[in-house]
């Protein structure tokens, strides 16, 4: 092998600073975009922004309720974000300690345990670790713990499922001594609903399970599931679509981001030639990028819109249940851009639609095949899924494999049941043994 000193010419793939800001940029929602056009203002003297004197269109999320009937084209007032005076768990919990006719030592006890609770309601932390931790006796822990479990909500303060539902099932059914013992020694057994099993291992009837099932069933397992408050969550809509005259437009939501101008105070000094005319003509490109990189992300996601409205035509008019089968795959080829692209586009994005204000990503859904050859989506199959199991006979579930089978003699739709059980999993809904109810 010879050595020595050779030339070699080859081509290498460089991101540049500039490439990377510009692939940023195309994920930041509206929002995130507003924030790092005026940093960019901070850091750029050449940029001026001018606030636009509009109005910002909100709407609230579909997960939460809606507090002030907040319309798709009224104005926002400022009072409207004031945030409002709502107690948490622990805020709750610590007022009513403070009625306790206790000693100060036990009221801090108190206070500690209601700091060590979950969101549901369960204390996380044994009496051995809190003794360890206070430097006090367990008897002296146990004893608070009693009385925490004595406050509102009746379960708070439970260790584990079956202390939650004996504390619930205490103050609202004292006189239901056999619910307290299925929950007591045979919870696991009646959470499977193995009623034949639970009825001869208790020597009683399956009336006798029937009224306890009834009664376990009002009794809440997560005590605190509801209580903890937040601030109200918004979804501010980087793109919307509505119908005029049978047709559905397109718009970006920008119109409030910030005007964006060239500062002209600085002109005389980039057409000189020193090292502050080259800081300058720097700070001019950096400009001109912003500019260009805005536009073409508007662009992007005009274009990508466009496509949405053409393919889910369905979905706008009728809602989730005509959702059609679409990937990021299909949009990259109609817009001929490449698929990470796309993906990085729809990011982060929400979209406002006649049927509600949703994350983009929620209108693409994978292909089923279905027996003419065609297909259909998977957000589409999940909806056929529920359905079946709302209207299906209770004292006899349909189980995965049958559920596929109706899929394929009703709808046409080729289905395993693995891809049911995957879908129903998903769907929160519970297998089949444990949806039975009685007769």
């Amino acid at each position: 092998m010879e050595l020595g000193l050779f030339q070699k010419q080859t081509t290498n793939l460089v991101m540049t600073t500039e490439l990377r800001q510009a692939i940023a940029l195309l994920q930041y929602s509206t929002m995130e975009l507003t924030q790092f056009i005026q940093e960019q203002a901070l850091e750029n003297p050449l940029i001026e922004l001018e606030e636009k004197k509009q109005k910002l269109q909100i709407e609230e999320t579909y997960e939460v309720p809606r507090r002030n009937s907040i319309r798709n084209n009224e104005s926002l007032s400022a009072l409207d974000f004031v945030a409002e005076e709502k107690a948490g768990v622990a805020e709750s919990l610590l007022e009513q300690v403070q009625w306790l006719d206790i000693s100060t030592k036990d009221r801090s006890i108190l206070k500690f345990l209601i700091l060590s609770l979950d969101a549901n309601g369960y204390l996380t932390i044994s009496s051995r670790e809190v003794a360890s931790h206070l430097s006090i006796a367990e008897t002296t822990v146990e004893r608070n713990i009693k009385r925490l479990q004595a406050l509102e909500p009746i379960g708070v303060g439970a260790r584990n499922l079956k202390e939650c539902l004996l504390l619930q099932l205490k103050v609202y059914y004292p006189e239901k001594e056999l619910a307290a013992k299925v929950i007591s020694d045979h919870l696991e057994i009646f959470a499977h609903k193995k009623w034949q099993e639970l009825a001869q291992k208790l020597r009683v009837s399956l009336n006798d399970i029937k009224d306890v099932a009834n009664c376990i069933q009002t009794l809440q397992p997560k005590p605190c599931i509801g209580i903890e408050y937040g601030p109200t969550r918004y979804m501010v809509p980087d793109i919307t679509i509505v119908k005029e005259n049978d047709e559905y437009i397109v718009s970006l939501n920008d119109n409030f981001l910030p005007g964006i101008r060239l500062n002209t105070t600085y002109k005389d000094i980039l057409s000189r030639s020193n090292e502050t005319a080259h800081y300058f003509h720097k700070k001019y490109n950096q400009y001109k990028w912003l500019i260009r990189s805005i536009e073409q992300r508007r662009d992007t996601l005009l274009k990508i819109a466009a496509v949405l409205v053409d393919k889910q035509k369905e979905f706008l008019d009728h809602g989730f249940c005509m959702l059609q089968p679409l990937t990021l795959k299909d949009i990259a080829y109609a817009i001929n851009m490449h698929e990470s692209s796309v993906s990085r586009a729809v990011k982060n994005k929400v979209i406002q639609t006649p049927k509600g204000t949703l994350e983009m990503q929620r209108l693409f859904t994978s292909k089923l095949k279905v027996e003419d050859g065609g297909h259909t989506s998977s957000t589409k199959v999940k909806i056929l899924i529920k359905t079946i199991i709302e209207k299906e006979n209770k004292q006899k579930p349909l189980s995965d494999q049958k559920i596929a089978e109706h899929l394929y003699n009703h709808d046409k739709i080729t289905i395993s049941r693995r891809t049911v059980a995957k879908y129903r999993e998903e769907l929160n809904l519970p297998s089949s043994s444990k949806r039975k109810e009685f007769v």
